[in-house]
């Protein structure tokens, strides 16, 4: 039976200039990229999305977009790639601009467009009309404003005995109370909890998180080291699953995806986090914000 998954959050569309390098500029000590190639692929809760329907799941992505160039393509690509569309239209697209000269990466520019009240109240009626079709929910939380009330959908699910997997933002843990599961990374755990000097310092800071904010799983992302999850029953570490490293874009999205569909096909939970580790180590050797299929991560 196909996992039916919620995806809800912040969305952007990921844009790549394509160039070639042959000078340095003689107006600043700067690269000077001939641009021969643009492409733009979808971001954040969108690539959530993508990276679990192409691991098998049916999905339906929950976000907000501008009609502008970037949304339009992002709903495209979401749209051709069988994703069900509970997308609202307005303001304008967050983007992010990467250039790329000989395949390393110049310079990054960010368009920031932080959703407001009024969309985020178009979003969680949206949100509410999907919910009924999904067993698991994910919430994509890039602190750009569409998760606001985070705190709310995630009641809502909860009452509705969805599975609730959050991947956070910021130094609230509170807002997240209530989900099964939230997955920070090593730098977002520090802006919680501060630095650490040995595995059992960091379990005895991440327990008192977990007592402090009522979250009963953790699982932390820790690149390189790989993955620990932490529940009632303790700590478990993940080696890193990485053969190479080329570019951690998205590794994050591409594990949660993971996560969830390991989860809807009845997995344990330890089992499910052992495919999300693989995942990410597939995405984080390619380039960009990238898609790991069904038959790479479960087969």
């Amino acid at each position: 039976m196909t996992t039916r998954i919620l995806v809800a959050g912040d969305s952007c569309a990921d844009t790549y200039w394509f160039g070639d390098v042959t000078r340095i500029s003689p107006e600043a000590p700067v690269p000077v990229v001939r641009v021969e190639r643009e492409e733009t692929r979808p971001g954040a809760a969108a690539n959530v999305a993508r990276n679990a329907r192409a691991m098998g799941a049916e999905v339906t992505l929950c976000c907000v977009l501008g009609r502008d160039e970037g949304g339009e393509r992002v709903r495209e690509i979401v749209q051709r790639d069988g994703i069900h569309d509970a997308i609202v239209t307005w303001g304008k697209t967050i983007r992010k601009l990467r250039v790329i000269g000989r395949q390393q990466q110049v310079v990054r520019v960010d368009f920031d467009e932080p959703v407001d009240a009024e969309a985020r109240m178009f979003l969680q009626q949206t949100f509410s009309l999907a919910l009924a079709d999904a067993e698991i929910v994910v919430f994509s939380d890039y602190g750009k404003g569409a998760l606001d009330n985070i705190s709310a959908l995630i009641l809502e699910a909860t009452r509705a005995a969805k599975i609730v997997l959050v991947d956070p933002k910021g130094c609230d843990y509170h807002k997240y109370s209530g989900a099964h599961l939230v997955k920070p990374n090593a730098d977002e755990m520090r802006a919680m909890v501060g630095g650490w000097t040995s595995e059992a310092q960091l379990e005895s800071k991440v327990a008192r998180l977990r007592a402090e904010t009522r979250l009963s799983t953790i699982l932390l992302t820790r690149a390189s080291v790989g993955m620990s999850l932490y529940t009632n029953d303790g700590v478990t570490h993940f080696s890193a699953n990485a053969r190479e490293v080329f570019d951690v874009t998205g590794a994050g999205d591409t594990a949660i995806a993971a996560l969830a569909v390991g989860l809807g096909r009845g997995l344990t939970l330890t089992d499910a986090v052992g495919y999300a580790n693989k995942a990410a180590g597939i995405a984080v050797g390619r380039f960009g914000t990238a898609v790991v299929n069904e038959q790479e991560v479960f087969e």
